[in-house]
């Protein structure tokens, strides 16, 4: 058996070691740039995610909109089924990371999650400014020959709130905000096209469809769209997760469940009648 350890193989990350410790950092770098050195004080936390992930620093409008897209999406609200799962783990005492775990993984599927953004980021690429393009590209996803997944089928079109009624305020702000700073195509010819969009899509555009726009902007690709929501979203969830274990499990609101055609409970002489 070889003795020889073998390296770690990272484009992403460099470290020299101290000299008198080579398990202790005396420089380290991300894509070149010098972290410790260099960058505390004069980078942003954005531009250290945009670093990461695109290995190179952003421009002044890449960064300027991937910090607007940060603190959109910084607290989906307790409603957001993420959120929830995170709250259900905070007044039940969980840990932090149980609390956190909860949230990724319900926050991780096609209906407002990351799995969504990934799709609907395959789809305003696919469209090509062109909104029969997209209406193609839409129609593969139903088609019998369709690539298998192990993700469930989506009801709707990804980006668009399939029990929506009207495109919701909030979502308008933020295209219009966003589309306004863009150093991309995508999210001005979805602000142009929003209602042709909607109109074929049969429901209203979502914040999903929005985030997944500015990440094409931005120049992410759909895996790293994906991550980067699911990582954008948890500032909220640890939040108020913290919040409910503070307020504990008599305070926790639970979702109120109404049955329609409800019979309501059987009368005594309804039972006696089924014994007899």
């Amino acid at each position: 058996m070889s003795d020889k350890t073998q390296p770690i193989h990272t484009r992403i990350w460099h470290e020299e070691p101290e000299a008198d410790n080579p398990f202790a950092t005396r420089v380290a770098r991300c894509h070149g740039y010098d972290v410790f050195g260099a960058m505390l004080g004069r980078a942003r936390w954005v531009d250290m995610l945009y670093l990461l992930l695109r290995g190179e620093a952003p421009g002044a409008q890449q960064a300027d909109l991937l910090e607007a897209l940060a603190v959109a999406l910084a607290n989906p609200g307790p409603r957001d089924a993420s959120v929830h799962a995170a709250m259900c783990g905070g007044v039940c005492g969980s840990t932090a990371a149980s609390s956190l775990i909860a949230a990724l993984g319900v926050g991780a599927g096609q209906h407002t999650g990351a799995r969504e953004v990934w799709l609907a980021m395959q789809g305003w690429l696919a469209a090509g400014s062109d909104v029969e393009r997209w209406r193609g590209w839409r129609a593969s996803l139903d088609a019998p020959d369709a690539v298998a997944s192990t993700w469930p089928r989506r009801a709707g079109s990804p980006g668009f709130d399939p029990h929506g009624v009207s495109t919701p305020t909030i979502v308008r702000q933020l295209l219009t905000h966003l589309a306004d700073r863009s150093p991309g195509g995508v999210l001005p010819w979805l602000r142009e096209q929003s209602s042709a969009l909607e109109q074929a899509a049969g429901a209203p555009l979502n914040i999903a469809g929005v985030a997944a726009a500015a990440f094409c902007d931005l120049g992410f690709d759909a895996q790293q769209g994906e991550m980067l929501f699911l990582l954008l979203r948890l500032p909220g969830a640890a939040a108020h997760a913290l919040e409910q274990a503070g307020y504990g499990h008599k305070r926790f609101p639970f979702y109120a469940i109404e049955i329609e055609n409800d019979p309501g409970p059987r009368v005594p002489a309804q039972r006696e009648a089924v014994a007899a």
